[in-house]
C-alpha cells in the first residue's frame, strides 16, 4: 500500500470576520458563521467594546447589517462610549446599518412560573434583524436578561431555546457574559451551550496592568490556544497573535551600510545583510546610540523609512546629542523618513509594550528598525520574559525583511561578551564596544564579536566620537577578543 499526503483539502467551517487587527489570525478566519460565540471577563474588560467592533465592523467593512439587544444601557450611553474610538452609532443606525434596541430589565417586575419564556423577546429580535436584512446579533449581557430566573431548570431550558432560535436563523452572535466565581459566566451554562467561548482579562502585575485574550474552545476549527495580550487605543481593540511567529522568514543577500565606512570594511567591505538583526553592546560611554544614529542616517540617505523605539531618552534629546556630533537627524524627522517612538519601559507591562511597537511598525512601515536600549526592560520584567519578548519581536520583524539594530547596556561588572538579556544568539551581528583605561586617558575600542554569512576582521580598532561623528582609527596590529 502507498501512502500519500496530496489529500483533497477538509471542508472548513463557515466563518465572519470581526475585522478586529489580530483576532481574525487567532481564530483562524474569525467568529463561527451562524452561531453564537460567548464573550465572557470581568468588569472593564471590554466585552462590550469587543461586540461592538463586531458589529460596526460587520456593517462598515463587510456589509453585514448587524442588531445590539442592550439590556444595561441605552443607546445614548454606548454611543457617548464609543464615541472616542471613532464610531458613531447614530449614523449607523440613521443608514439602516445598525438597529440598537435597549430592552430594561427589572428582576422585581419578573414573576417566575413553570409557563415563563422568552417569546416576547423573539417576537422584538425578529422584527429588528428583518428591519435591515441584519446578519449579526450582540446580546449585551446575558446575566442581566436572566436576572430574573432562579429555577435552574427553567434558566437552562431558555438559554438553549435562546442559542437554538439564533442557529435557526443563521446569525452570527456575540454575547458577553460576566466571569463567575468558579466558571467562566455566573451561572455557569452559557459556556457549554456556545460554539465558541472568548475569554478577556485585565490584570495588574507590580502596578502593571495588561489585557489579554484567550480562545477558550471554538468547535469544529483550530485556533490559536495560548493567552494574546490586546490593545485598546483611539482605533479600538489591536491583538498580538503571538504563537502564529515561525522561523519562516527569508534571507536576502542585499548588503547595507552601518552608516560607518570603517565599520563595513570590518564586516568584510559591505556592511550588514538586510532584514538581519544587529546588536551593539557595551557598557555606558561606549557610543552605542551614536553608532546607532549613524547607521539610521545612513538609511535615510538611501531613501529609506526607519523608527526608532527610545527608552532611555526623549526625540528632543537625542536629536540634539546627535546634532553635537554632527549627525543631524533633524532633516530626516522633517521629511518623514524617521519617526521616534519614545516611552518609559515602566508605563507599560512587557506585552503591551511589544502590541505597540507591532502597531507602530504597522503603521509607519519601515524598513529600518533601532530599539536602545533594549535593556531597559528589564525594569519590568524578568530576564527570562524580556528575552521571550524580544524573540517575538525579532521574528516579527524578520518576516516582514526589517533590518533591526538593538543596543545593550553591559554593567561594569559583567563579562563584556554577554548580554544582560540573553539575547545575542538571536542575533545575526554583534558588534562589542569597551572602553579601557591608559596612562590617564580613556580608550574607546570596537570590534565584531561575530557576524553570520560574511567573513569580518579580527581586529579590535580604536574609535573617537568627534564632533563629525564616529572616526574609527587605522589598524595597529592588536588583535581581537
Amino acid at each position: 500500500m502507498t501512502l500519500t499526503t496530496d489529500r483533497p483539502p477538509r471542508p472548513g467551517l463557515r466563518k465572519s470576520l470581526t475585522g478586529i487587527p489580530g483576532l481574525d489570525e487567532v481564530t483562524l478566519g474569525g467568529l463561527p458563521s451562524g452561531r453564537p460565540t460567548l464573550v465572557c471577563g470581568g468588569p472593564g474588560s471590554a466585552k462590550t467594546l469587543f461586540g461592538i467592533s463586531f458589529l460596526v465592523n460587520g456593517a462598515t467593512l463587510y456589509d453585514e447589517p448587524g442588531v445590539l439587544m442592550t439590556f444595561e444601557q441605552n443607546v445614548g450611553e454606548l454611543a457617548a462610549d464609543v464615541r472616542s474610538l471613532g464610531v458613531d452609532l447614530h449614523a449607523l443606525i440613521a443608514d439602516g446599518k445598525l438597529v440598537v434596541d435597549y430592552v430594561h430589565v427589572e428582576r422585581s417586575e419578573i414573576e417566575e412560573t413553570g409557563e415563563y419564556d422568552l417569546e416576547g423577546l423573539f417576537v422584538r429580535l425578529e422584527h429588528a434583524v428583518k428591519s435591515i436584512g441584519a446578519k449579526r446579533v450582540m446580546f449585551d449581557t446575558i446575566e442581566a436578561l436572566f436576572s430574573g430566573f432562579e429555577n435552574d431548570a427553567i434558566l437552562r431550558a431558555e438559554l438553549r431555546r435562546l442559542f437554538r432560535w439564533l442557529r435557526d436563523r443563521e446569525l452570527t452572535t456575540v454575547i458577553t457574559g460576566e466571569m463567575g466565581k468558579d466558571s467562566l459566566t455566573r451561572h455557569g451554562l452559557e459556556e457549554y451551550v456556545s460554539d465558541a467561548v472568548i475569554q478577556l482579562d485585565h490584570r495588574v502585575h507590580e502596578q502593571v496592568s495588561t489585557r489579554r485574550l484567550r480562545v477558550v474552545k471554538y468547535r469544529g476549527s483550530h485556533h490559536g490556544t495560548n493567552e494574546f495580550p490586546f490593545l485598546i487605543d483611539a482605533d479600538g481593540i489591536s491583538v498580538l497573535p503571538v504563537t502564529s511567529l515561525q522561523l519562516q522568514h527569508g534571507a536576502s543577500d542585499e548588503r547595507i551600510s552601518s552608516g560607518q565606512a570603517e565599520l563595513d570594511a570590518m564586516l568584510g567591505g559591505v556592511g550588514y545583510y538586510r532584514g538581519s538583526t544587529v546588536l551593539v553592546s557595551g557598557t555606558a560611554g561606549t557610543g552605542k546610540t551614536t553608532l546607532s544614529a549613524h547607521f539610521v542616517d545612513a538609511a535615510c540617505a538611501r531613501g529609506e523609512r526607519c523608527l526608532y523605539f527610545l527608552f532611555e531618552e526623549s526625540p528632543q534629546q537625542m536629536r540634539r546629542n546627535m546634532g553635537a556630533a554632527g549627525i543631524d537627524l533633524g532633516r530626516w524627522i522633517d521629511q518623514g523618513q524617521l519617526h521616534f517612538h519614545a516611552d518609559r519601559p515602566s508605563r507599560h507591562g512587557l506585552e503591551m509594550h511589544l502590541m505597540m511597537m507591532h502597531r507602530a511598525v504597522q503603521q509607519f512601515q519601515p524598513s529600518v528598525v533601532v530599539v536602545d536600549p533594549m535593556t531597559n526592560l528589564l525594569t519590568v520584567g524578568t530576564q527570562v520574559d524580556v528575552r521571550a519578548m524580544l524573540t517575538r519581536l525579532i521574528d516579527f520583524l524578520k518576516t516582514r525583511g526589517i533590518t533591526a539594530l538593538f543596543t545593550s547596556l553591559t554593567s561594569a561588572d559583567s563579562e563584556l561578551e554577554t548580554t544582560e538579556v540573553m539575547i545575542s544568539s538571536l542575533m545575526d551581528t554583534w558588534v562589542l564596544t569597551s572602553l579601557e583605561e591608559a596612562q590617564r586617558r580613556r580608550h574607546r575600542w570596537i570590534y565584531v564579536l561575530k557576524s553570520r554569512g560574511t567573513a569580518h576582521s579580527p581586529e579590535m580598532r580604536e574609535f573617537q566620537i568627534t564632533d563629525r561623528g564616529i572616526r574609527i582609527l587605522p589598524a595597529q596590529g592588536r588583535e581581537g577578543a
